[in-house]
């Protein structure tokens, strides 16, 4: 069995005190969270802040206080571990680009009630979810 390792975040940013999350909608037709494989010897933080920038090109504070690690197999003979985080957008971009190798088609900023309805796996329905409820405890919501 091969392993792989992932990581990325939950993006979020608040408006007018609510809290809004980045959902991507990729080339293969799935709704997710932003991710991508490590590469060489990156960290598990170097390989989040990498793949957010290619993938959406946005700048933002991850909080590695929230760590999340989703196992799953994408194909058969491959198990893959990902480390989800949290991580706030600096900027007020409507409308993130995929600069990278066009695996994004789009992305949408969705309420939580929206955005757990709209994401494709359980697993990273489940990130979502956990993600929120620390969101919510940090906050203070």
């Amino acid at each position: 069995m091969k392993k792989e390792k992932s990581c990325g975040a939950v993006i979020y940013k608040i408006v007018d005190n609510e809290i809004y999350y980045l959902l991507l909608h990729m080339g293969f037709g799935h709704i997710s969270l932003c991710k991508g494989h490590v590469e060489d010897d990156e960290t598990e933080l170097e390989t989040a802040t990498r793949e957010i920038k290619e993938e959406t090109s946005l700048e933002v504070n991850i909080d590695t206080n929230f760590r999340k690690i989703i196992t799953y197999s994408p194909f058969e003979g491959i198990i893959k571990d990902v480390v989800f985080f949290v991580a706030e957008s600096k900027e007020n971009i409507l409308f993130p680009v995929d600069n990278h190798d066009d695996e994004v088609k789009s992305f949408e900023w969705r309420p939580f009630d929206e955005a757990i309805k709209k994401i494709t796996y359980d697993l990273d329905k489940e990130t979502l979810k956990e993600a929120n409820d620390y969101l919510l405890k940090r906050l203070n919501k």
